[in-house]
């Protein structure tokens, strides 16, 4: 199953109401991604908006250890956000990446999502109430740890976080491992082995016939925060009532 999971009808909702979402927020016409690397390599974000959805003005930059970048991001935008590593332009002069790659041969991924195993950041800004929904979505696994912050608008919009290495306690049957050995990132059970129990599809496609796995309670325990499988709603989402900015971090 996609990363998608509820976030899909959130956006579908949102992407019916454009028109008078943009003016639920006091005014503004955009909202302000900030981006901070603070792993000690370069990534390579990149950015896929919802079906029928406002394009951005990036849909993949560079980012180097300890720098920022911002991105000016409309009100009503629905997608997600992700960070690619150990990219290179190889022989042919395309563009590829060992996590994440969104297999788009240039630094923009140009429409293209990340291929997974991927640490996501999922947003529907003015969404259902006229609320910001965003969560960290380890649905399509995992390649770098990764947090929002919201910045501004309301108090009390919680923050969260993936901020564990989870590939450093990645089972082997998952395991995505580098031209070195290492591990580099970390399948779903879904993405290694495509059985209904562990996508939630088929007999398996509600919250109670697809509870919780050994391998998505591994997610889980390295970051309670975060959407180990497709049901992972109560303590995964969060909202904010009225639309900040939002400080995306790479290795919080």
């Amino acid at each position: 199953m996609s990363a998608g999971h509820c976030m899909d009808d959130l956006i579908i909702d949102i992407n019916k109401n454009k028109s008078c979402a943009a003016c639920t927020h006091a005014g503004a016409q955009s909202v302000t991604f900030d981006f901070k690397n603070n792993c000690p390599y370069t990534v390579w974000p990149g950015t896929l908006t919802a079906a029928g959805g406002p394009s951005l003005s990036s849909t993949g930059f560079t980012l180097a250890t300890g720098a920022s970048s911002s991105l000016s991001v409309p009100v009503n935008w629905s997608g997600r956000l992700w960070a690619r590593t150990q990219c290179s332009t190889d022989a042919s002069g395309k563009f590829v990446c060992a996590t994440a790659d969104c297999a788009s041969g240039v630094v923009e991924c140009n429409g293209a999502g990340a291929i997974p195993p991927a640490s996501l950041a999922e947003f529907t800004l003015r969404g259902d109430g006229g609320k910001d929904f965003y969560d960290i979505s380890l649905v399509d696994g995992f390649n770098i740890p990764i947090s929002i912050t919201p910045q501004g608008g309301s108090t009390g919009c919680p923050s969260t976080s993936c901020a564990a290495n989870v590939n450093a306690v990645c089972d082997p049957s998952l395991a995505v491992k580098g031209a070195d050995g290492t591990v580099i990132a970390c399948k779903s059970a879904c993405l290694a082995f495509n059985q209904p129990q562990y996508c939630c599809t088929g007999d398996h496609n509600t919250a109670d016939t697809c509870p919780p796995t050994q391998y998505s309670m591994t997610f889980k325990q390295q970051c309670p925060q975060a959407y180990s499988y497709a049901y992972d709603d109560k303590s995964s989402t969060f909202t904010c009532p009225s639309g900040g900015n939002y400080l995306i971090t790479f290795c919080p």
